[in-house]
């Protein structure tokens, strides 16, 4: 399978306002006979989106191209590029460059091309395969989401109310429970705000009150 030419960079995703999508969105538009059409959808793992290509590519086999970017994991973030044979850098670029500008993660836009007989030029073709990831970004529902930091606490039954009033004091989520002798949360803590917990919840030891750090992680709000 050509994969054309591709790019995959590493790096810090610096913004607290992320966002993200639950559903796929489509877009289809002609430029000088060629047709384009967009496809952005939610992924969680790089298998995820392969599964969408692999799809879009049995969907369309006769299409010229099927170029695309993707982004993943505000916590430890990736990005994939690829311009699947045209010239370098005037489709998966453009395509990333329109979910960095969007601030959108753990989503995928490719966006498949029918030749139409007239040749674009780079600047037309950056202008094309941006506009068809744009069109789709503009028409989703985008979901913010949060940097946050796991915990597991673990405290004795008459406790309850003290532990809410952690959860409530430090907006922390319940995603996790567990009641046997003693409760056990998981939780999630906005990252502004871990230091200020941990140092409180460890004030609280004599009350038989603990805690475990876990993985960073975020989290839609």
């Amino acid at each position: 399978m050509n994969l054309g030419r591709w790019t995959i960079t590493f790096g810090s995703i610096k913004s607290t306002l992320l966002k993200t999508i639950n559903k796929t969105y489509e877009s289809s538009f002609r430029e000088r006979g060629s047709k384009f059409m967009g496809y952005l959808f939610p992924i969680e793992t790089e298998e995820d989106f392969q599964n969408e290509l692999d799809g879009l590519r049995s969907k369309y086999p006769d299409a010229t191209h099927h170029c695309w970017g993707w982004r993943l994991n505000p916590a430890q973030p990736k990005e994939f590029s690829s311009d699947d044979g045209e010239p370098s850098g005037t489709a998966g670029l453009p395509i990333l460059n329109q979910l960095r500008s969007f601030e959108v993660v753990n989503a995928g836009i490719v966006v498949v091309r029918y030749y139409g007989g007239t040749k674009l030029g780079k600047s037309g073709l950056i202008e094309a395969y941006g506009r068809g990831a744009e069109l789709c970004l503009e028409m989703a529902e985008l979901l913010t989401i949060k940097p946050v930091q796991m915990y597991e606490i673990m405290y004795p039954y008459p406790e309850e109310n003290t532990i809410q009033k952690l959860i409530n004091d430090f907006n922390l989520k319940v995603v996790g429970s567990e009641y046997l002798e003693k409760v056990k949360l998981n939780v999630a803590c906005p990252t502004p705000n871990t230091k200020l917990f941990e140092k409180s919840i460890r004030g609280m030891e004599h009350l038989q009150i603990h805690f475990d750090t876990k993985q960073e992680d975020y989290i839609r709000v």
